[in-house]
């Protein structure tokens, strides 16, 4: 089987809306051998496109020593460097985005406003592959769910600047364990001193923040039998819609239509605060937080 060798060595989101992409790769007959995070292994394998993770943490750890690609694919950026470390590999072709320091190749044009999804799947059309841009949901995790039926507030994100305050999540988690609902808040482990606030203040037990305990199976999990998802996080929002979640986003700088649900799944919800995060109000989140539990799941 041909082999490919696709760069997109960043988070859990960012996978998440290359999965559109890697699966008509598979489809069209291409073992895909995928540079990406050795912690991104569980959820590439859910993807059911990934047939190989070669575990890299960003541009500076990316090295080729396997077969010979047949052809690579640059789903990382518009290059230059991750154009010239995928030719290091010597790929009999390379799909990437045009650059002008590649003068040679003729790929599609770079369009800085495109959806994260879009972007990848007009990558791979260039070049003769046939995505569907909708094709967003993962496969049932092995593992069960931590909290099944609960409701997951996830305050953290890697962008302080995006995240809504913690106050504020706890006064919404509050209000939805008020309704009879249990609820948990994650996070990563660096995050758990502020799932612990949150939890705190909003009056519940420690037991209920399991921000560090939590695998990434496992929060695949949780999230696919949760009732609902309130995040701060576009990788938390992305697991969402691969699992068609309800979920409610609350985001600041970076507008929704380039990375958030598809416009025609309603049970995912977006409050973006018009760059500002902190202009979303609790009640705002909480409105959001019903309707998105009383919309249709598609």
């Amino acid at each position: 089987m041909s082999l490919a060798l696709v760069l997109r060595a960043r988070g859990i989101g960012d996978l998440l809306t290359a999965v559109p992409a890697l699966r008509a790769l598979r489809r069209g007959g291409l073992s895909v051998a995928l540079a990406a995070p050795e912690c991104l292994r569980d959820l590439a394998a859910l993807t059911g496109a990934v047939d190989h993770i070669h575990p890299t943490s960003g541009l500076d750890a990316f090295t080729w020593n396997g077969r010979r690609p047949d052809v690579a694919v640059n789903m990382h950026g518009r290059g230059p460097l991750s154009h010239r470390l995928l030719m290091d590999a010597r790929p009999l072709r390379l799909w990437a985005y045009a650059n002008p320091a590649f003068p040679r190749l003729k790929g599609p044009r770079w369009q800085e406003h495109d959806h994260e999804v879009e972007r990848w799947c007009r990558l791979v059309r260039w070049y003769g592959s046939r995505p569907d841009p909708a094709d967003l949901l993962l496969s049932a995790p092995a593992h069960p769910s931590p909290a099944p039926g609960g409701v997951v507030i996830h305050p953290g994100g890697d962008d302080p600047a995006r995240r809504w305050p913690p106050d504020r999540f706890a006064q919404v988690a509050r209000a939805v364990a008020a309704e009879g609902l249990r609820v948990v808040v994650t996070g990563g482990a660096r995050e758990r001193p502020m799932a612990l606030l949150v939890a705190a203040q909003a009056v519940l037990p420690p037991s209920a923040v399991l921000a560090g305990r939590t695998s990434l199976g496992e929060l695949c999990a949780l999230v696919a039998g949760a009732r609902l998802v309130i995040s701060g996080d576009t990788g938390m929002a992305r697991l969402a819609t691969a699992y068609g979640t309800p979920s409610v986003a609350v985001f600041g700088p970076r507008p929704p239509g380039r990375w958030g649900p598809p416009p025609d799944r309603p049970q995912h919800l977006v409050l973006a605060g018009g760059g500002d995060p902190r202009a979303v109000a609790v009640a705002d989140v909480v409105s959001a937080a019903r309707k998105a539990l009383s919309a249709p799941v598609r």
